[in-house]
């Protein structure tokens, strides 16, 4: 099981995950979706293609695009289509 915990809650967990690049990709019926908020913020990387970013809110406390998602991703990440990976000091644990 993984999980990811941010402001002493845990935000996402499953027994499921994909790992790419370093990073572990949730599953996304695996959020805790009450602290998730979509952000207009987005990236592009050559390899996976636009990722999408939520803002964490837990408690009152918001942690800006501290996770990111592919709802398009190039056909060599496909299977990280609307996974969800987290930075900016959420902790993620096996």
């Amino acid at each position: 099981m993984v999980k990811a915990e941010w402001n002493g809650k845990v935000i996402a967990d499953s027994d499921t995950y994909e790992t790419v690049e370093g990073n572990i990709y949730f599953p996304p019926s695996s959020l805790k979706k009450e602290y998730f908020v979509d952000s207009s913020h987005h990236t592009t990387c050559p390899f996976k293609g636009e990722a999408s970013y939520y803002t964490v809110s837990v408690d009152g406390k918001t942690n800006k695009d501290a996770a990111w998602y592919y709802p398009s991703p190039k056909s060599a990440a496909s299977n990280i289509k609307d996974y969800v990976a987290f930075w900016r000091g959420v902790t993620v644990t096996k």
